[in-house]
């Protein structure tokens, strides 16, 4: 009785540590971040502009050139030069007065092309912001759009398709996130989204056999069937990871136009909640796939 007690006691201790310091994985990942973006030039790599027709050798000419694809604008132009599906663009720049200009839908999705974790994201269906449940009218989105860009000159806004689901439905789109390593997929997290931070998440193998749960940020949920588009989806990720090279979490959508290419992650979670498990897999792939790699 003491020896299950002692054994339950650890386990719990050990997953407390991990959700808040994270092991070797969230060591390598905060390291990572340190090297992005603890530099002055770190802020300002991700406000350089890119296209799809640029070479490959212009993307590649800095160290850690990965950056610039934190850049939302610029991620989307890379997935086009590698043959991606990618939303609709609406409207992008830092002059939002002139998003009134634009002949909107009446379901659009705004985003700022550098940031995370959801801040200043609308998912407008009509009026209503299925992100946080709040009504807004444009004069409110652009005045606050307005604000944010006024506290930072770098930033630019981008308006966007509201993408469909395979059925053709309009709801918050379940995230398809693909921990990849030099082309290698480790796993496939689901998360179906309630809210920027709500959701349920299962994982499965590139196979799609459902493995246990790589990151307790979200609640647990049930097997779901592989989306029509996972063949595309798992190969244009690994196109793209083959030339990312390093270790990178790369999102896509599963659209009734196929697989649609979302954004880059290079720091996951910030290496945190992931569980002894989800740490060790990880782990192992780096070392094999990404040897002494950032």
């Amino acid at each position: 009785m003491l020896s299950t007690q002692l054994k339950t006691y650890t386990s719990s201790f050990i997953n407390k540590v991990l959700n808040r310091e994270g092991g070797g994985f969230a060591k390598r990942i905060r390291h990572r971040n340190s090297e992005f973006w603890g530099t002055p030039e770190g802020k300002t790599i991700k406000a350089i502009p890119m296209d799809a027709q640029d070479p490959l050798t212009k993307w590649q000419d800095i160290k850690y050139w990965q950056r610039k694809l934190s850049n939302k604008h610029n991620s989307i132009e890379f997935a086009k030069k590698y043959g991606c599906l990618v939303p609709e663009i609406y409207w992008q720049g830092s002059d939002v007065s002139t998003i009134y200009t634009q002949n909107l839908p009446d379901k659009f999705f705004i985003k700022p092309t550098i940031g995370a974790g959801s801040k200043l994201v609308f998912l407008m269906d009509g009026t209503f912001n299925l992100m946080d449940q709040q009504h807004y009218t444009l004069d409110a989105i652009v005045a606050k759009l307005g604000e944010a860009v006024r506290n930072d000159s770098r930033l630019e806004f981008i308006v966007q398709e509201f993408l469909r689901t395979e059925e053709g439905n309009y709801k918050i789109p379940d995230d398809y996130k693909i921990y990849l390593f030099n082309g290698e997929i480790a796993c496939i997290q689901l998360i179906n989204r309630l809210s920027p931070h709500k959701g349920f998440t299962t994982c499965y193998d590139e196979n799609w056999k459902q493995i246990k749960e790589i990151n307790t940020y979200y609640a647990k949920g049930a097997y779901q069937p592989p989306p029509a588009c996972l063949p595309e989806m798992l190969e244009q990720a690994k196109r793209l990871s083959k030339v990312y090279e390093i270790f990178v979490r790369i999102d896509f959508y599963a659209t009734d136009k196929g697989a649609v290419f979302g954004e880059f992650t290079p720091t996951p979670f910030m290496g945190k909640s992931f569980t002894p498990a989800g740490e060790q897999m990880l782990l192992a792939y780096w070392d094999k796939y990404c040897p002494g790699m950032i």
